[in-house]
């Protein structure tokens, strides 16, 4: 820029010739001439237009400038202030927090023996929630120092509370452990003075699965030991052989096979029992009981169930070759049936389940054809009246008392059609096949303990 006689001349280098032009000054700049200079250099002089004075022009400029910064300085507090506000929201949060763990460590110096592992897990889920605000705290400059302070309190804070944990810990969870085992022994000697109990209730049932067809079976082994929740599953009621085995109930839910077995019998009906590591199971077409080894993948044992009905002859009230059932209780393997000898009403025979030889029979007056179902509880055999919707438990028959008594125990078919419904000792709980369902019904049973004083 050069100031000449009022006027503010722009000097380009390096632009095309151009001809002289006319432009009003009132419109914009002027271009008065352009030559070339002695490098073959293009050079353009232009005029400002009349009303711009250089000085004026270049205050204006520095006016312009200033006034970018001010307007970018104004958008960057905006923006600033955006986040402060957003950052002070964060801030109020933790210092309740913090103003909570505070509270929290004044309970644990007034007695640090009643701590106890929950406690420590509560605090260091609230320490591990607070974390992520460490970051937004760093982004909060307007107050550095306040920033700075928190920081260093959550640390301590954190620092503190691992020390206590480290401190007690160990000891505390020696004793809890302790403690632990002293209830697991009083819980076994509580239940050595159980005796058997009398069924009172059935609720449910949970739907564990929904698979296969309107009938089958579904079991655990109640003489398992409790790390051993081993699942097996049998699919109708005829023309099969082919058991599923799963790991555990949480395997059986995802359908994650475990292994298969390929019996050398087809079963007739849905009641199946695994007792002990082997499944027990009516041979198709004939009274014959076969007892087949998980372990070794064999028959071990089979024989026949003289003069009991099969093949539809005495079935439940849903047919499906449910003459015999096979079942488990506290006292043993159990086999129920109907024999001609009987006329057609429920024989109970308690088995030997080696040699699957008869310990003992009582002859009940029941109809089997009349019953829905039926299941063992300490030496008790529970028959329902229907299969089918508003059944209950109808009839009780004690072997322990060859007596018999009328029932009125509910319970819930939810699906509609019943045709597996079994006891298992170990888990206190009712197997059931309903409908297509894998469903579990719970018992509440009576018992009497007994004392020291009882034979």
């Amino acid at each position: 820029w050069c100031c000449s006689f009022g006027k503010c001349v722009l000097c380009i280098y390096g632009c095309m010739c151009l001809s002289v032009q006319t432009i009003r000054p009132k419109e914009g700049w002027q271009v008065y001439s352009s030559a070339q200079d002695a490098d073959g250099r293009c050079i353009c002089t232009v005029v400002a237009p009349e009303q711009n004075l250089c000085s004026r022009d270049a205050k204006g400029r520095q006016l312009r400038q200033l006034l970018e910064k001010v307007q970018n300085m104004s958008q960057s507090i905006e923006v600033l202030n955006l986040r402060t506000q957003r950052d002070f929201q964060y801030i109020m949060r933790m210092e309740s927090q913090i103003k909570g763990l505070r509270s929290k460590f004044r309970q644990i110096e007034a007695d640090r023996k009643t701590l106890v592992n929950k406690n420590f897990q509560e605090l260091k889920g609230k320490m591990e929630s607070l974390q992520p605000l460490i970051p937004v705290l760093e982004q909060y400059k307007t107050d550095a120092k306040l920033i700075s302070q928190f920081k260093e309190e959550i640390r301590n804070l954190s620092g503190v509370l691992m020390g206590i944990q480290e401190e007690m810990g160990a000891y505390d969870y020696e004793e809890l452990q302790q403690r632990v085992l002293n209830l697991e022994n009083r819980l076994r000697n509580c239940m050595s003075k159980l005796t058997c109990g009398k069924l009172m209730k059935i609720t449910g049932p949970l739907t564990v699965k929904t698979s296969g067809t309107r009938f089958g079976a579904w079991m655990t082994d109640p003489q398992a030991s409790p790390k051993n929740n081993r699942v097996w599953y049998m699919d109708s009621y005829t023309n099969n052989k082919i058991v599923k085995e799963f790991k555990s109930i949480t395997d059986f839910v995802a359908g994650v096979e475990s292994r298969t077995y390929n019996l050398p019998f087809k079963w007739a009906g849905t009641n199946h029992v695994v007792y002990n590591g082997s499944l027990y199971y009516n041979k198709m077409q004939s009274n014959i009981i076969v007892r087949y080894s998980f372990e070794t993948g064999r028959v071990v044992t089979q024989r026949a169930l003289e003069s009991a009905g099969f093949h539809n002859v005495y079935p439940y009230t849903w047919g499906g070759f449910s003459d015999i059932d096979l079942m488990a209780d506290e006292l043993g393997l159990w086999a129920v049936y109907a024999t001609n000898q009987n006329a057609g009403n429920i024989v109970i025979s308690q088995l030997n389940p080696d040699t699957l030889q008869i310990i003992n029979t009582w002859n009940t007056e029941y109809s089997k054809r009349n019953a829905g179902e039926s299941f063992m509880i300490c030496g008790t055999l529970y028959i329902t009246n229907s299969h089918l919707t508003g059944a209950k438990v109808y009839y009780a028959y004690s072997t322990k008392t060859s007596t018999y008594e009328y029932t009125d125990i509910p319970f819930h078919n939810q699906y509609f059609h019943m045709s597996m419904l079994d006891y298992n000792a170990r888990d206190r709980a009712l197997y059931g096949w309903n409908n297509g369902h894998q469903v579990l019904f719970n018992v509440t049973l009576f018992h009497i303990i007994k004392t020291e004083d009882d034979s």
